[in-house]
């Protein structure tokens, strides 16, 4: 029996509880959605994820150009570690969850940089773009690019910490690969949004006089960051303002008008939008051509720490299984399967029951009943017997009339 989730209640829950299934209710109308392939601390991954991902790669390589019969082959090679991906990422998930790691407002900036290149500042029209471009509602791509960061974060912290590039490995590095790092023109940039609300003439008005003051705030040296924090009513205020890296084309005209210009430090004018006035602090300024070997060194770092990356995260990954509560339905493979983990799957109705006879189930009662009702097997944390002591029968004392006969 194969399970699935339900459109209402899953089928495990029905048979738990005792509710009549669809079989003994036709009327019933039950709607199957998904099936699920592999349960891992609580999460699930379904076929349909792996169908998805599948069709990714082929829609992918047919963009490439390949045909069959090589798109088939190509396909089936990059889907056999697929279970393997998406369980690799629901642990690191799960661990950056465990280690408090909050990415709220990194994905605020990346999602602020996708709009700010879009150069559709409404909200209702970004959200159908995204779904145009990717396929996804604007909640799942959002989720997903959360899901991304979180993961990157969690190999800086348990993989990449403790590996070391030496420096004067770095400059070798950058010295024999300087082509590679010809940068085009680009600039880092904060902002401040003020917005217009309605954008009834006093609240323009309003806005406009508050923009110009924060302008003014800033120039003689307040901090740009503080400011955005305490003023913006973008979703980058979160994050100081941090509006992401761009180069010429990526922004609305006005606003690259009034940064490609300048140079490090400078903060623009109010710039009017359809939804507030901005404000934009110019981080960064890369000229084009080549780029120092200070700006381009944590790429550099990161680009010789690959190949010591990857064993070790293989190796924390595989800890990580053997620490999960993990199951895998049959003929569903994970690639990368902690030796002797068993993962195998076990439906609900094929788990043995805890208390199999009559005298079991109501000794059971009564000592749930002597510890006030505690979740059947733990006592403040300490089990209880498998099977509850034997309580020695009274036997039943005869009643008599008031005259001492039996009655």
């Amino acid at each position: 029996m194969h399970l699935k989730v339900l459109f209402t209640l899953s089928v495990s829950t029905l048979l738990a509880t005792g509710v009549a299934t669809a079989a003994d209710r036709p009327n019933l109308n039950l709607k199957v959605v998904e099936e699920i392939v592999a349960k891992v601390n609580g999460d699930i991954i379904t076929r349909g994820e792996l169908e998805k991902q599948k069709l990714a790669i082929a829609a992918e390589l047919q963009q490439q150009g390949v045909t069959e019969p090589a798109l088939t082959q190509q396909v089936n090679k990059r889907t056999a570690d697929a279970l393997r991906d998406h369980l690799d990422q629901l642990l690191l998930v799960q661990k950056g969850k465990e280690l408090n790691i909050n990415v709220d407002a990194e994905v605020n900036r990346r999602i602020a940089e996708v709009q700010s290149q879009s150069k559709i500042s409404d909200p209702d029209k970004f959200h159908d773009f995204v779904r145009e471009q990717t396929g996804e509602t604007f909640e799942d791509f959002k989720l997903q690019m959360k899901n991304q960061i979180l993961t990157q974060r969690v190999i800086g912290e348990e993989v990449y910490r403790g590996i070391t590039i030496p420096r004067a490995d770095q400059l070798k590095y950058y010295e024999e690969h300087k082509a590679e790092f010809v940068r085009k023109e680009m600039v880092s940039l904060r902002e401040i949004l003020v917005s217009t609300g309605d954008n009834s003439p006093a609240r323009v008005a309003a806005a406009e006089k508050k923009a110009k003051d924060l302008v003014e705030r800033a120039r003689k040296g307040e901090k740009f960051t503080d400011l955005a924090k305490q003023n913006s009513d973008a979703t980058t205020a979160q994050d100081e303002g941090a509006l992401g890296t761009f180069k010429p084309g990526d922004l609305m005209k006005q606003i690259e008008d009034a940064v490609f210009t300048q140079n490090k430090g400078y903060v623009t004018d109010p710039i009017r939008t359809a939804t507030g006035f901005e404000i934009i602090k110019v981080e960064e300024h890369f000229k084009e051509g080549q780029a120092a070997f200070d700006e381009v060194q944590n790429e550099i770092s990161g680009r010789l720490s690959e190949p010591r990356v990857q064993p070790k995260l293989r190796t924390f990954l595989t800890g990580q299984r053997e620490k999960a509560f993990l199951q895998i339905k049959e003929g569903f493979i994970d690639s990368g399967a902690a030796p002797n983990k068993v993962t195998t799957w076990q439906e609900p109705v094929q788990l043995r029951p805890e208390t199999t006879t009559a005298a079991a189930v109501a000794a059971q009662k009564h000592w749930k009943k002597a510890f006030k009702v505690i979740p059947y097997g733990r006592t403040r944390g300490k089990p209880l017997p498998d099977v509850a002591p034997a309580v020695t029968p009274v036997p039943a004392q005869p009643v008599k009339n008031s005259d001492s006969s039996p009655r």
